[in-house]
């Protein structure tokens, strides 16, 4: 089985970024919460279990701007920053660097996409309602959550709490 890993977030930027996700995503295609991706595709294995455990315990909360909208062409996305987001990726990458695919060894420029697949138009749009009222802001990544991913869903299968 493959897994996602994710970024997990303190509660009420989660339910922010969820909340734009339902109002904007197309509910056709919204499987899954919205979500900070640090890599598409990892093994489900006692190694990757440990090393993910071994992480977390070893990295405090930390806190991240989230820096602006873009777009994405046929959707939209909260891009965040973190100096300290940035060096844990690095370290993860390094760690996984045999599993990781032509995607996830791509430059990372975290983000939580909040509309996907619809006409350029449609995403144009909602961009310039969503900057409308944007101001840069901080949140805080609080551990990594390893879903197991099965015919388009995401299953939960394990939250690693930081530090």
């Amino acid at each position: 089985m493959s897994c996602v890993l994710t970024l997990a977030m303190d509660p009420e930027a989660q339910q922010r970024f969820e909340d734009a996700r339902q109002k904007w995503f197309p509910k056709e295609r919204n499987f899954i919460p919205a979500h900070l991706t640090l890599f598409h595709v990892l093994p489900e294995s006692e190694e990757t279990m440990h090393v993910l455990s071994v992480v977390s315990n070893a990295v405090a909360q930390f806190p991240m701007r989230i820096a602006e909208i873009r777009s994405l062409g046929r959707g939209v996305a909260y891009f965040l920053e973190s100096k300290q987001l940035t060096e844990l990726h690095r370290y993860l990458s390094a760690n996984f660097q045999d599993f990781l695919t032509a995607q996830d060894k791509q430059k990372f420029h975290p983000h939580v996409v909040v509309q996907n697949k619809v006409a350029p138009e449609v995403a144009k749009a909602t961009l310039e309602v969503l900057r409308s009222d944007f101001a840069p802001s901080f949140c805080t990544a609080v551990g990594l959550d390893l879903w197991r991913y099965v015919d388009g869903h995401w299953l939960p299968l394990k939250r690693f709490v930081f530090g």
